[in-house]
């Protein structure tokens, strides 16, 4: 990916190589954007997911974001997964210390790009396995190396589902019960907040929603959990307005939290 010496021996960088020249070719990325994404570091983490069979290549990009990039993989038993890369170079990372301070899980990293990125990553993985315990509609998360992120795909055929927002709902207040229900279950259950739900951050699949983007996530001990809670409730009741349904955030907050807004 540059001119620096070689770093992979002849069979990693074939495994890389035929991913990188694969999504030139399907879906015409320029080189440059690719050289942001696939940096040297996260070309090895790459080349791990290869070697120990987690993935056997990168099929095409699905989505890009202001952090990070999402791109189909496909397994050695031909299964879609879904690969998120938060990219080190170019990220603006900047925001993410006001989700990371105040976590006890993250109070020991130091405060180099690379480790706020690795620790984002982190927190999106952990946050993904406590939603899988739960039994919450998320992805379930399946590896994770440095600042990549595999976890399960999320729709059919190689074709990744739509954001709720695109979507027209066909029962709305049934979808809008599920993920309010999974709010009050990740405070209640596991003292956790996903601080920036909305409907860019939810999936709608085989008309039931999926939460995305666990990253910012946070337990309560952070300082701003309550407020994100509280913008969390009114993102979702807002949005359903559309589909003529009154609920009134103040009545969710103090029904998840007993205690008043």
């Amino acid at each position: 990916m540059s001119s620096e010496e070689p770093f992979l021996t002849k069979k990693q960088y074939k495994h890389i190589d035929q991913s990188i020249q694969r999504l030139i070719d399907r879906d015409g990325v320029d080189r440059k954007t690719l050289d942001e994404v696939f940096d040297r570091s996260t070309l090895l983490s790459i080349e791990k997911l290869i070697s120990n069979k987690i993935i056997d290549y990168i099929d095409f990009p699905i989505s890009s974001g202001k952090e990070g990039n999402v791109f189909l993989g496909i397994t050695p038993d031909e299964k879609s997964v879904a690969i998120k890369i938060y990219r080190i170079s170019t990220a603006t990372f900047k925001h993410m210390n006001k989700y990371i301070q105040g976590d006890p899980r993250f109070e020991s990293i130091h405060k180099s790009r690379r480790d706020i990125i690795y620790a984002w990553t982190s927190k999106e993985y952990k946050n993904l396995q406590i939603l899988e315990t739960l039994k919450l509609p998320a992805p379930q998360p399946i590896k994770k190396i440095n600042n990549v992120v595999v976890m399960e795909f999320i729709g059919k055929n190689r074709q990744p589902a739509s954001l709720i927002k695109d979507c027209v709902i066909k029962n709305p207040e049934k979808t809008s019960d599920t993920i309010l229900s999974a709010i009050k279950k990740m405070y209640t259950k596991a003292n956790l907040v996903h601080c920036d739900l909305s409907p860019f951050n939810i999936l709608y699949y085989k008309e039931k929603p999926y939460l995305i983007d666990l990253g910012q996530a946070v337990l309560l001990d952070h300082p701003h959990a309550i407020e994100f809670l509280k913008r969390d409730i009114k993102n979702i009741c807002q949005y359903f307005q559309r589909y003529k349904l009154n609920n009134d955030p103040v009545e969710i907050f103090e029904n998840i939290t007993k205690q008043k807004w």
